[in-house]
């Protein structure tokens, strides 16, 4: 069921002063500040719990319908069955009661094309969080459910997880106007190579280049390493509320299950007794219900395990935020201690003293001073060099500003989204399972209602 509510104002909050020394008293990267305001939501799906206001959603209705197993050869011309899944987009419209809606534009995907766009996203927008796909193979199950990615209820829980996907795609302010992503939802040829010939492929940070920035990093804005840790953190608890959930569907079906056996002994008992047999039969029923109500009860919690699946992947969407700000402010830190180097050269230069040991300053003692022509074209070399090097600090520290205010707008954004979304699940969870337990206490009291009237 799709229901609307309205979410929360969302709290103010502004950004520190970031500064980076860079071993030089002449040269600090400062990062000024910015009131940076999360943005408000008025229209809210619980179940996708998707803002409604973006100009995509406005105009279009997203659907990924259904799913079907196919078989072909993949690209190493080995035979192979895979999951294609049915995306259907109509006009948004109102349709009078009474009439028929829009007969939607339809074409099929695999999950790799969602990959490959999630892929595309994450570079493109490096200061966005962005949403993550469902899981593709089933994690934190339980005994009864399947691991097999090509079993039905893992797909159908997995069509449900793309559309939800494409829901908060298109329901992001800046995301929802890529036309990488509209071609995604309307032109089933020639996509991949559109998305491929926009080159993001080439704006990959290498792993390498990451970690040594994370390790070298000397200045790290004390806001991401807490958002960093914070992601790990919640990493670890959704991991674990998984697990017990597991655990509990495990135990709890095993107990719903051998009520049946209570419904097998009084069917069993009835058919000796005369005057107790209609009731110990009727009760008999009344067991054999319960135990075979387990089954839609664990489908249900399925979905709300899946809610926190979904911020469980997001945690991973988190940490590369996190990343490339330490990415930035590495590069910004190298240019500046680079730019403090031929400072440092060019005073040298000038007034002759070495302040630190080098193989030129050995050079001169060992072979003499250079010319006055040498010294001057030097000079003039560091200058230019000098000029380009305050230029590249310039930038870098313009790129780590507009960086920092971008995401730090996007996460207070997710911060919102998160707490309405988990509160919802676990409230939703919660009264599933009162509603469950009421049930339970239904089924022993119509049972007793038997065992009086025997």
């Amino acid at each position: 069921m799709v229901r609307k509510r309205s979410a929360s104002s969302a709290d103010k909050s502004s950004n520190q002063v970031i500064m980076a020394d860079f071993g030089s008293n002449e040269e600090v990267a400062v990062i000024g500040n910015t009131d940076l305001i999360s943005a408000e939501s008025e229209n809210n799906i619980i179940n996708t719990m998707v803002e409604r206001g973006t100009p995509l959603l406005n105009k279009m209705e997203i659907n990924v319908a259904e799913a079907e197993k196919r078989t072909g050869k993949n690209t190493v011309n080995m035979q192979e069955t895979y999951t294609v899944y049915l995306i259907e987009t109509r006009p948004a419209e109102n349709v009078p009661e009474g009439g028929t809606q829009t007969i939607p534009d339809t074409l099929w995907r695999r999950y790799s094309e969602f990959e490959l766009l999630k892929t595309y996203l994450m570079v493109t927008y490096p200061y966005i969080i962005i949403p993550p796909l469902p899981e593709k193979r089933a994690e934190f199950v339980w005994h009864k459910l399947s691991s097999d990615n090509l079993d039905p209820d893992f797909v159908e829980r997995r069509r449900v997880g793309l559309e939800n996907f494409l829901l908060r795609v298109a329901s992001h302010s800046v995301l929802s106007n890529d036309k990488i992503f509209f071609h995604f939802l309307t032109e089933e040829k020639g996509w991949r190579d559109a998305v491929l010939e926009t080159g993001f492929q080439d704006k990959v940070d290498p792993r390498l280049k990451s970690l040594s920035a994370m390790l070298r990093v000397k200045n790290p804005d004390k806001r991401f390493t807490a958002l960093k840790h914070y992601s790990d953190d919640l990493n670890t608890v959704i991991s674990q509320l998984l697990r017990v959930r597991a655990r509990v569907a495990d135990r709890l079906y095993g107990v719903y299950k051998v009520h049946g056996n209570y419904g097998r002994v009084f069917s069993e008992w009835s058919a000796i007794e005369k005057e107790m047999g209609d009731g110990l039969q009727s009760a008999g029923h009344h067991m054999d219900t319960y135990a075979a109500s387990i089954d839609d009860i664990l489908e249900e919690e399925e979905h709300y395990a899946d809610q926190l699946k979904e911020y469980l992947f997001y945690t991973d969407a988190v940490r590369s935020v996190c990343k490339k700000h330490e990415l930035i402010q590495y590069e910004l830190e190298m240019a500046a201690q680079d730019l403090a180097h031929k400072k440092q050269q060019k005073e040298e230069l000038v007034t002759g003293t070495v302040r630190v040991f080098s193989l030129k300053g050995m050079t001169s003692k060992l072979f003499g001073q250079e010319s006055q022509e040498q010294r001057e074209s030097r000079l003039a070399a560091l200058d230019q060099s000098i000029r380009e090097g305050e230029e590249m600090v310039k930038e870098k520290n313009t790129e780590c500003q507009d960086f920092v205010r971008t995401a730090w707008e996007d996460i207070e954004r997710f911060k919102e989204q998160k707490d309405r979304d988990l509160r919802e699940a676990l409230t939703s969870y919660a009264i599933m399972q009162i509603s469950m337990c009421k049930k339970g206490i239904q089924v022993w009291s119509n049972a007793k209602e038997c065992f009086n009237k025997m």
